[in-house]
């Protein structure tokens, strides 16, 4: 489906909770995005609660595979052993003695 025709659907299954702009991306690389119709744009935005890696770097695609095959995600009811591993590198690296993760600015 072509930009018009995805949209259209979009419009019939999606709530309308976001006013989107009109395009539907197919994949990126690096700082490109690269559209249903074949345009490609710059990705200047940081997208909604992430931080702006850019798309399929290989070592993080790598990473994400390798931690998605041992454990997807626990609630943070729960200790997870890559959390803390990455809360004690950080206190290493930052001033910052303790950390909270989450997944949005409401927490």
């Amino acid at each position: 489906m072509n930009n018009t025709e995805s949209i259209a659907v979009a419009s019939q299954v999606l709530l309308g909770n976001y006013r989107s702009a009109p395009v539907v991306f197919k994949e990126g690389k690096g700082v490109r995005l690269t559209d249903v119709d074949g345009k490609r744009y710059l990705d200047l935005c940081a997208g909604i609660a992430v931080v702006s890696v850019g798309h399929c770097h290989p070592e993080l695609a790598r990473a994400i595979a390798e931690q998605a095959a041992r454990l997807m995600h626990v609630s943070n009811l729960f200790f997870n052993g890559r959390a803390i591993e990455f809360a004690a590198q950080l206190t290493k690296r930052t001033p910052f003695a303790r950390f909270f993760f989450c997944n949005s600015g409401a927490e």
